[in-house]
């Protein structure tokens, strides 16, 4: 199932990026002692005792005299605690109990989300006092703590973890196919899934959005079960979600977290965005098995060579997944509707694939034999031996007499061998680069 989310807010200059970067183990936030400097959602990956979730750091929210910059901000704070599992609530203890606490508190209260009270700029223990006050707000127990010296993030993150939701077993058996069909708002990722239903089984509106959470739909096809995860995902309330290109994303995270197969959906009368880069770049990143579907390619203006034409540009613009097949679909006609199912169990399939060490090794000493490894300084890389170590994706281990005198260019060659020689269409490959000892 998708990982839980846990939003860090609060007012402006109270330290949310300095813990943000303390929690996840690295700087990716920028820090500066000025208001204002994060101004999205910025999302990453990291656990706590064996527990995994992401962590959304935000804006600060101000909303008493703010400005156009300061109500954009708050909109994208609210987005991450709408979407939030438990929120991280920080103040700064140097600074005490301030009027823009107070309204933030109010702002989540009426969210009703597992709230985390830290007291942030306490560094030392007879500072710890400082907290008391902030008892006010009415969220239990105040955590002192310190995100840029790291004491007492121990404490937040044991309860943070706590109030997580319970992790799900997975809902579905090994044999099914998961496919989540991901892309940036009106695309028309509900009306494929409703055409490949032959019902419809999801909401379909003009306005980008529509969607309100990842829906599951299972159906079986030619022998093969299979689970559709639309994901365009938005809890709408009025005008406050105005700008929601970069929450889509988001939702997809989630989604690809829940997925063999990745379908990314492109409009073919709008081109390519941007936001379709993002959306695929974190199905690559996640590992999983993609294909790309061309939606609304009846309205597309054509001859004989738009489609070739349209691919090129996807191979351009998506240069890290050339191995990603492409299918020119209409939702509205049902053109080759009926070929995504087959694409996606072709996909899945090779995502799975094993390779048996011995035939894995041939293939090794003819791609030697047939471009000899690079050498530096006199030395020469020596392709030893290598084996299969994982599915899903595809995960070999290739080991060297000196993994650094592997050169990018020779790597992507490997693997270029290893797709003709098996396929793999579909599917990204890893290739883990080590020193035999």
């Amino acid at each position: 199932m998708a990982l839980p989310m846990v939003a860090i807010v609060g007012r402006p200059n109270v330290g949310k990026s300095t813990l943000f970067n303390r929690v996840v183990g690295q700087r990716i936030s920028i820090v500066e002692d000025v208001p204002g400097v994060t101004r999205d959602r910025i999302y990453a990956k990291t656990d706590w005792n064996g527990r995994e979730f992401h962590v959304i750091d935000t804006g600060g929210i101000e909303i008493s005299g703010a400005d156009e910059m300061a109500n954009l901000i708050r909109v994208q704070a609210q987005l991450a605690i709408d979407e939030a599992d438990v929120i991280v609530f920080l103040v700064d203890g140097r600074a005490g109990l301030t009027e823009a606490d107070r309204e933030v508190a109010e702002m989540l209260r009426r969210s009703r989300k597992p709230v985390v009270l830290g007291v942030n700029k306490l560094d030392h223990p007879k500072h710890h006092p400082a907290a008391y006050e902030f008892y006010e707000l009415g969220f239990g127990d105040p955590i002192p703590l310190s995100s840029e010296h790291g004491g007492g993030t121990g404490d937040l993150l044991d309860e943070v973890v706590r109030l997580l939701p319970p992790g799900d077993d997975d809902l579905y058996d090994e044999d099914v196919i998961r496919a989540a069909l991901i892309g940036r708002p009106n695309v028309g990722k509900s009306s494929l899934i409703n055409a490949l239903l032959g019902q419809e089984r999801v909401m379909v509106s003009d306005v980008a959005g529509t969607t309100r959470d990842a829906i599951d739909s299972p159906l079986e096809s030619d022998g093969q079960r299979y689970v559709l995860i639309d994901t365009a995902g938005l809890r709408r309330r009025g005008k406050v979600y105005e700008n929601i290109e970069r929450y889509s994303v988001l939702r997809a995270l989630r989604a690809i977290e829940r997925t063999d197969v990745a379908l990314i959906v492109l409009d073919g009368g709008e081109g390519i965005t941007e936001q379709d880069k993002r959306v695929a770049g974190y199905a690559v990143e996640a590992g999983r098995a993609c294909a790309f579907l061309v939606n609304k390619w009846d309205v597309v203006e054509k001859d004989d060579k738009t489609a070739h034409q349209f691919e090129k540009r996807i191979r351009d613009e998506f240069p890290f997944m050339r191995w990603a097949p492409v299918l020119f679909v209409s939702a509205k006609t049902r053109q080759r509707v009926h070929r995504i199912l087959p694409l996606a169990r072709e996909v899945a399939e090779n995502h799975a694939m094993r390779i048996a060490t011995s035939t894995f090794n041939t293939v090794l000493q003819d791609a030697a034999a047939s471009v000899p490894p690079p050498s530096d300084r006199g030395r020469r890389l020596k392709l030893l031996y290598g084996t299969q170590v994982a599915v899903k994706p595809p995960t070999f281990a290739l080991f060297v007499n000196d993994s650094e005198l592997m050169h990018f260019s020779y790597e992507r060659y490997l693997e270029n061998r290893l797709r003709q020689a098996f396929g793999f269409e579909g599917t990204p490959i890893r290739l883990l680069i080590r020193t035999r000892s």
